[in-house]
């Protein structure tokens, strides 16, 4: 019986061939894997997916996704990592790790879209009360907050309307009350602002952004510093079978080397668009956290090193919707879509006051996203589309 040969079938799913040890390059290898294997019973029953220093099962992680939530965390400062199909996944995540029904949670009116759709329904389906606050509040939210409330979401700038919120204040009210206080940080990317370094205690990103870099994967990340926090997310993590492709993961990590040189880039030449674009008649605002103007400017210069390629303008508001629409239909190298962070500039506008329950200012919201194209290309194709107006 040992000398049997085995079967073809067999041979094909069981080869002799092992490659040699010793490989060495700069890629991280792309580690696929439903089934993870033991090497015998004692290891299986001794697996702990909630213990990075082993592997139990691909949905909950195999070297190559250790490899990228090593590097967030490390970014962002943080100590622990967890990867979801998407930024918005991420936000749940946080939501169903830390909340329960009876519980409160605060939301800024500035929040990214979905993040307030998500509240109506944990609101409507789960029992939590979902209270929206004035983004500026800075420490005034201590008089919002309830013997219930169990978690604070802030974002800073707000993703559309652009201000910064006083994200040190906001947590030291919320400490003083034994509350959590969670940030969506994507507008940084983890590079121009620091979470843990101002009193955040959880951080999410949509790495869909700058991580990538080639708006061609989705994939969220919610960093911590604290175990206990970190193994409540991995129980929700796991209990919703969250789980990301390796093949995506690979090409976030790739995306990261480049990274800051790419951020750094898109900051300069959103600065030089965003400065034209204050010199022209049509446009009433800027809202750049960089302009002494935009809402929160002067807590973006105190907390933050950077801007990226994010920012909105606010048009006279002698023109009409139309007219604004019209506007954007007319540019060239500006395409129509959501998301930034990657290498193409992309222009949406938006109906904002339907987004948010106060809303002072006059004219048409238009965000862009300066991507990687030439300044001078990007400015020309905005005033021709411009005087079309």
């Amino acid at each position: 019986m040992t000398n049997r040969q085995p079967g073809s079938s067999t041979a094909i799913v069981h080869p002799k061939y092992k490659a040699p040890d010793g490989f060495s390059a700069f890629p991280t290898a792309i580690h696929h894997a439903s089934t993870v294997l033991f090497k015998d019973v004692d290891a299986m029953r001794a697996r702990s997916w909630l213990n990075k220093s082993t592997y139990t099962y691909g949905l909950h992680g195999t070297p190559t996704s250790f490899q990228l939530e090593a590097e967030i965390a490390q970014i962002e400062g943080g100590n622990h990592c967890v990867l979801t199909p998407s930024g918005l996944a991420a936000i749940t995540l946080v939501n169903m790790a830390f909340l329960e029904t009876g519980d409160d949670v605060l939301v800024p009116d500035n929040a990214y879209g979905p993040n307030k759709e998500l509240g109506a329904w944990l609101k409507h389906s789960f029992g939590i009360s979902v209270r929206f606050y004035d983004p500026m509040i800075g420490g005034g939210i201590a008089d919002l907050i309830l013997p219930n409330t169990k978690l604070i979401w802030t974002e800073a700038p707000g993703s559309v309307s652009m201000e910064v919120a006083d994200v040190p204040a906001i947590c030291v009210a919320a400490h003083s009350k034994g509350v959590l206080v969670a940030l969506d940080n994507t507008w940084s990317a983890g590079l121009a602002f620091k979470p843990f370094e101002h009193g955040v205690d959880i951080s999410m990103q949509a790495l869909t952004k700058y991580q990538s870099g080639g708006s061609d994967v989705l994939m969220g990340a919610v960093i911590t510093k604290d175990i206990e926090l970190n193994n409540r997310l991995l129980m929700a993590h796991m209990r919703l079978g969250l789980g990301v492709g390796m093949d995506d993961v690979y090409l976030v990590l790739r995306g990261l080397q480049s990274i800051k040189l790419r951020f750094e880039a898109h900051d300069i030449a959103a600065r030089k668009v965003a400065t034209w674009l204050k010199s022209r008649p049509e446009i009433a605002k800027v809202l750049h956290p960089a302009w002494e103007d935009c809402p929160g400017h002067d807590v973006w210069k105190r907390d933050f090193t950077g801007a990226g390629g994010l920012f909105s303008v606010l048009f006279d508001e002698k023109f009409t919707e139309a007219q604004t629409d019209k506007f954007v239909n007319q540019l060239k190298l500006f395409k129509i879509g959501f998301s930034w962070g990657g290498s193409h500039s992309l222009c949406v506008p938006y109906r904002i006051e339907s987004m948010r329950q106060t809303w002072g200012d006059k004219g048409i919201l238009v965000r862009f996203n300066i991507g990687l194209e030439d300044v001078d290309d990007l400015i020309a194709d905005i005033e021709q589309s411009l005087n079309a107006l």
